[in-house]
């Protein structure tokens, strides 16, 4: 049954995506018709971090070390690898396909999967998913939306999301009772991640004066740009640092 969680997945692509993506007939920047349910959810995700994510983050940075919460971050991105190669081969990139597999076995045999070897051997990371795939395919990015918890998003990249929770080639690999390894890495990783940038999140979150069209038009930002910058709209919104 495992063995068959992507070919399903492709399925439920084709449902959901011709079925419920909007279209921007307009030819809008930021095409956003669902405004006022996304802001409902903005408002539960942002009394979701008050309450429960930023209190959780600062108790996992504070409790556990630096080189700990680094580990935990490299395991993560370790048991999302195979993911990667697999939407590489799919969107006809086999440069970044045998280079993500280079660096997955060099971590496999030198880093024990929790230590960045490749990396360190010049090897980084090049992360991609289903939502970049669709995009090669070319899907449309639809409307933009909120999700509850996980936050900014697009149709399309919201698709990709549930193919990538579902259809991890490592997860294939784990038995019924180690199901629990790759969601949780992951979900430490996010709790470090939001540690570390506490201070540009809560300003985004707590100090604008409009949070949701601030966070809105941030993720189109650098989702475009990720995406190669094709749209007028779409530039490096981090380009100020790197000065």
């Amino acid at each position: 049954m495992r063995q068959n969680r992507f070919v399903s997945s492709i399925a439920l692509v084709a449902v959901l995506f011709v079925a419920a993506c909007s279209q921007n007939t307009n030819n809008v920047e930021i095409f956003d018709p669902y405004e006022k349910t996304n802001r409902k959810i903005h408002s539960f995700n942002k009394g979701l971090d008050s309450v429960v994510v930023r209190p959780t983050s600062n108790a996992y940075g504070t409790i556990l070390p630096q080189p700990v919460r680094r580990g935990v971050s490299n395991f993560a991105n370790y048991i999302d690898t195979p993911r990667f190669i697999l939407n590489d081969l799919a969107q006809g990139n086999i440069g970044d396909a045998g280079h993500n597999f280079t660096r997955f076995m060099l971590n496999t045999v030198f880093g024990l999967g929790v230590l960045d070897f490749a990396s360190a051997a010049g090897v980084e990371s090049r992360r991609t998913g289903f939502g970049e795939t669709l995009h090669v395919w070319g899907a449309e990015e639809g409307a933009y939306i909120e999700l509850p918890v996980l936050g900014p998003s697009n149709e399309r990249d919201a698709v990709g999301q549930v193919v990538d929770f579902i259809s991890n080639p490592i997860s294939g690999t784990l038995d019924s009772s180690e199901d629990w390894v790759p969601p949780t890495a992951n979900v430490m990783d996010r709790l470090g991640q939001r540690y570390e940038f506490g201070a540009t999140i809560d300003g985004l979150l707590y100090e604008s004066a409009d949070s949701y069209a601030q966070t809105r038009n941030l993720y189109l930002q650098n989702r475009r740009f990720e995406l190669g910058g094709d749209d007028e709209f779409a530039f490096d919104p981090y380009e100020d640092f790197d000065e």
